[in-house]
């Protein structure tokens, strides 16, 4: 924790602090900008909230008796939308405040609306894929304890 406030510190007196970690969840706490580096390349100069808001892996999940209609809705504003049940509906392209704004501009209910967003970690592996010189076996491809 000291280490954390000593950095922010020394940022805050608009010095660069350059830290280099492979403890993604401290970085997302402890960063503001990244630079992502893979086999010698620059792969990313980002901040980390545009690092995390550009994830494919996020999306919004609503819950609404008029399910159908707020798809349409999303849908012709650019969204795409699955259908995980008549109800509940999986959507990708728009906030939740986007979602919300609909739900309410229309008087509809909504039980469920929910933002589900990548961790700095998820995203630095989807980033990085094919940029990484060593990986780990897939626990199936593990030898068993003992052998």
């Amino acid at each position: 924790m000291w280490i954390r406030t000593l950095l922010k510190s020394l940022a805050g007196e608009g010095r660069t602090v350059f830290l280099s970690s492979h403890l993604m969840s401290e970085m997302a706490v402890t960063a503001d900008r990244l630079i992502i580096i893979g086999r010698g390349r620059l792969i990313a100069e980002t901040t980390v909230e545009d690092f995390l808001n550009d994830s494919p892996g996020n999306f919004v999940r609503a819950r609404s008796p008029e399910a159908g209609a707020l798809a349409s809705v999303l849908e012709a504003r650019g969204a795409a939308v699955v259908r995980l049940a008549e109800d509940t509906l999986h959507i990708t392209g728009v906030t939740t405040d986007a979602v919300g704004e609909a739900v309410n501009a229309n008087g509809w209910t909504v039980q469920e609306l929910s933002a589900h967003h990548t961790s700095l970690e998820q995203r630095y592996m989807q980033l990085t894929r094919g940029a990484a010189e060593f990986h780990t076996a897939e626990p199936d491809q593990l030898a068993p304890a003992g052998n």
